[in-house]
């Protein structure tokens, strides 16, 4: 047998190489990974909470993980229904989510297959994708779109309805089985994600979805997903990133011109008087139709773009994404939820925080207006629904946390100019109303 690092730096070399991946059942008899894979999931918190059967880890044992090889050799493994549980939905009180709880000995053999598959699409995964991911997190997904997002004008909030309970298995199946040459390997996954549920100790069928709360459910969801990924990234980017930057706005500098021209002739407060009046201007065309930037960005189920362009446009993209999830994942976009938000003067919902791309005030009072400002999010501690685009500078400071991105060094580039913000609070520190 070989040890299990090296194996997965194998796998890990294949993914990277595209090459598929054979014979992968047989390393399901490896003690090794097993061990490796006890050594992961035994102090987590569901550990030594049963399923719809009493076994737990404290029934651990290497005999315990020969009878698994043993039964997986001889292919008579049977998955044992997981035990449904609802919990309540953070920020929504009133709806609660299902949660499955699979038995000890599946989640053990789960993690032991989840290492396998994992290690080789994650070096094919997008690095727009941070959901369930080595590495990535919220946090990743938070700071991309802080850091590099710029020139948005419009959001697109993206939202899949009840996307683990609808995961087609036979798209699944046909995804895997591209990358994945072993009829075992694929059946053993196939007879997990139909092994059913009990909920109040009633059997039922489980015809599509990965459970909630498996350990292999959120790899599966990311692979299935990752067809959206690549769809955006080959497809809708390429269109509709266009031009290197945008051309300069006439009327910007046709001001700038005047105020050279006073300054040369010693006329500096007219000169100071037009320069204010720049300070209210971009400098570039905000709508300029040789320039266009999409952004995206997804966690799990959630996903966001960034667009630069007209509200057409937007609502194409959109369109787009909903037809290619309903024809080649048979999945259907939230339409409440799934919205085309304007970025300077709304805020879109993604990740629990309200993001804009906003003007800002300059230290004179002024408002700048920032034709390639950076995009920044706004927490609300008080009302998780509360949208606070500091566009519109909300009553009360003190119900919001405001970040935005380089804010830290007091100062803001627009047209080419630095200018010192003061009075302009990055923490909601404004007494109450």
């Amino acid at each position: 047998m070989q040890r299990a690092e090296a194996l997965m730096e194998i796998i890990h070399e294949r993914g990277k190489r595209g090459l598929p991946l054979e014979r992968l059942y047989r390393h399901l008899f490896n003690p090794e990974l097993y061990l490796r894979a006890y050594g992961k999931i035994y102090r987590n918190d569901g550990s030594m909470t049963p399923g719809s059967t009493q076994e737990t880890v404290d029934g651990m044992s290497l005999k315990k993980i020969q009878a698994i090889i043993d039964a997986l050799r001889y292919e008579r493994y049977r998955w044992t229904p997981v035990r449904r549980v609802y919990i309540d939905k953070k920020g929504s009180p009133t709806k609660r989510r299902p949660l499955g709880l699979p038995s000890w000995s599946d989640k053990l053999l789960q993690e032991v297959i989840r290492s396998l598959p994992e290690a080789y699409y994650e070096p094919q995964f997008s690095d727009r994708s941070h959901g369930f991911r080595p590495g990535k997190g919220c946090h990743t997904a938070l700071t991309e779109v802080s850091e590099t997002w710029r020139s948005v004008t419009w959001f697109v909030e993206g939202d899949i309805s009840q996307c683990f309970d609808r995961l087609d298995h036979g798209v699944l199946h046909s995804i895997l089985a591209e990358d994945i040459h072993d009829s075992r390997f694929l059946r053993l996954i196939d007879g997990l994600l139909q092994a059913g549920y009990l909920e109040e100790w009633r059997y039922h069928e489980t015809l599509s979805g990965a459970p909630q709360g498996g350990v292999l459910s959120p790899l599966l969801s990311n692979i299935y997903l990752d067809r959206l990924d690549k769809y955006v990234e080959t497809t809708l980017l390429p269109v509709f990133n266009q031009g290197a930057r945008r051309k300069p706005y006439l009327p910007y500098m046709r001001i700038h011109k005047a105020a050279w021209k006073l300054e040369k002739r010693g006329q500096r407060e007219e000169a100071r008087q037009l320069r204010r009046q720049l300070q209210r201007l971009p400098s570039h065309d905000p709508n300029d139709p040789g320039f266009r930037r999409l952004h995206y960005v997804r966690y799990a189920d959630d996903w966001l773009l960034g667009f630069s362009g007209t509200r057409r446009e937007a609502d194409y993209i959109k369109e787009k994404i909903g037809k290619f999830l309903r024809n080649r994942l048979k999945l259907e976009l939230s339409e409440p939820k799934t919205l085309v938000t304007h970025g300077r003067t709304q805020a879109a919902r993604f990740l629990t925080k309200s993001w804009s791309c906003t003007t800002m005030p300059s230290a004179i009072g002024t408002v700048i207006a920032l034709s390639t400002g950076r995009c920044q999010w706004t927490s609300c501690a008080e009302n998780a629904d509360l949208t606070c685009a500091a566009v519109n500078r909300p009553p009360c400071w003190s119900a919001c946390t405001t970040r935005t991105s380089g804010s830290s060094r007091g100062s803001s580039q627009s047209s080419g100019a630095s200018r010192s913000i003061t009075n302009w609070p990055t923490t909601g520190t404004a007494s109450a109303c």
